[in-house]
């Protein structure tokens, strides 16, 4: 069985996954901004999750669980239903276009990730190399 989705243990190996994916170095090369993943309850889940990536240049920096009452200054906050990050992860929903549909919100510059399609892209796809348990 896989690392449970969202804890401390899955989002180290998810950090050290995505700096061994060439196709996420090549999408995200220009790319600078952090993000706070925050995953509503919602079905399995009941309890919100929340983490934080620090992406860099088609790297992660660092990346780290956060507890429900830390407070965090990002650049971004991608949030939404489990049962929509639940399909994303399944490869069944486009996080670009969740976030066109209303399935997640974004916090910070819409522009900037609109032009970084592929990276965004690339952060799902690196979820796909992970055996991840799901709630």
């Amino acid at each position: 069985m896989g690392l449970k989705f969202g804890t401390a243990e899955w989002i180290e190996e998810y950090i050290v996954t995505l700096n061994n994916n060439k196709d996420y170095e090549d999408a995200a090369k220009t790319w600078e901004g952090d993000f706070l993943f925050i995953i509503e309850p919602d079905g399995n889940l009941d309890h919100e999750v929340r983490f934080y990536v620090d992406l860099w240049h088609g790297k992660a920096r660092s990346g780290r669980a956060v507890g429900p009452d830390e407070k965090l200054e990002t650049a971004f906050v991608f949030s939404g239903k489990w049962g929509n990050f639940h399909k994303l992860i399944q490869k069944k929903l486009d996080p670009i276009q969740g976030l066109m549909q209303g399935k997640f919100a974004l916090k910070g510059d819409m522009g900037k990730v609109m032009r970084a399609v592929r990276a965004a892209q690339e952060l799902v796809n690196t979820i796909l190399m992970l055996d991840t348990e799901v709630y």
